[in-house]
């Protein structure tokens, strides 16, 4: 039970981040930071070939092109603190500095959410609906669905933080490496039942939801792989399934045990570094670069950015 003590407006928090990794931080600072390097690296070489080759001016890719954009900034609000912290004894952030983060973090994390959803519905149409699907994915219905799944992210983000906002605080050490809604929700001595209700709703209507959204699309997706008459196409088609599987799986499962489970501090940053960090630094990897179409667009921009490539 939390004791009250001097309920205040702190000017700024703690961050405990990872305490085991204390005697290795430099090690661990490159370890991120090269992790860091790859996952923009990996995300702008897409977002720099679907907008420069017009053969991937496709809704496919323009999903893909806007999921990149995502996990740029969804990294970039995380991982250039914690490798700050790494470095630096008093691991600190302000009160707005916490927010801030707290705020953009959901926003990307929940525009994410929605925009997987909407790509498996996209893979579902090109599979199952071939011949109804360049009237059902017109460039504007494209539009439409991105500009829903960002507002959604950016609505929904501000109830929970700007509830968690407003709360007083007695403690002022976030137990993890960036400020994520539980942890510094616990910091409060006020009741936050109300709040966390709201997140649990919020968590089950975003994660949930569009996580069986997800599993109900590609289910139809490999009812149409099985009718194939083609082997050969099957086993194509079941491996890029396989791999989108995977990787939305781990995304999905890890945020819904994390805000919907009752699990230990050190397991919730576990599971933080793997929705975070990890799902983008493959995400490049799995949807695009294993992609024939892809990789024939990356060799022809940069055939042509030495001249040796004409016009298509």
């Amino acid at each position: 039970m939390k004791t009250f003590l001097n309920l205040t407006t702190p000017s700024s928090f703690h961050l405990v981040g990872f305490t085991d990794l204390q005697t290795g931080r430099i090690p661990a600072f490159f370890f991120f930071f090269l992790i860091y390097l790859l996952i923009l690296a990996g995300n702008l070489l897409i977002i720099f070939v679907s907008l420069m080759d017009v053969c991937l001016h496709k809704p496919m890719y323009f999903f893909l092109t806007h999921l990149s954009f995502l996990e740029v900034f969804y990294t970039t609000t995380v991982i250039p603190k914690l490798l700050q912290n790494f470095l630096l004894l008093h691991q600190t952030i302000s009160f707005v500095g916490c927010f801030t983060q707290m705020y953009f973090f959901c926003i990307f994390g929940g525009t994410e959410s929605i925009l997987l959803a909407v790509m498996a519905y996209d893979r579902y149409l090109a599979i199952c609906k071939p011949l109804h699907y360049s009237k059902l994915m017109r460039p504007k219905i494209c539009q439409n669905l991105t500009l829903g799944s960002w507002l959604i992210g950016v609505f929904a983000s501000l109830i929970p933080t700007v509830s968690i906002s407003k709360l007083p605080f007695c403690f002022f050490s976030i137990d993890h490496f960036f400020c994520d809604l539980l942890p510094v929700l616990k910091l409060s001595c006020s009741d936050t039942w109300l709040i966390e209700l709201s997140m649990f709703v919020l968590t089950s209507i975003m994660s949930l939801g569009t996580f069986s959204w997800t599993l109900m699309s590609y289910a139809f997706i490999i009812v149409s792989i099985l009718r194939m008459s083609s082997r050969g196409s099957q086993e194509r088609a079941f491996s890029t399934c396989a791999a989108h599987l995977a990787v939305v799986s781990i995304y999905y499962g890890t945020v819904i045990t994390m805000y919907m489970g009752k699990g230990s501090q050190n397991h919730n940053k576990l599971l933080s570094v793997l929705y975070s960090i990890v799902t983008p630094l493959f995400n490049p990897f799995i949807y695009s670069l294993r992609n024939k179409e892809v990789r024939k667009a990356i060799a022809w921009v940069f055939c042509r950015s030495k001249g040796y490539c004409s016009e298509k």
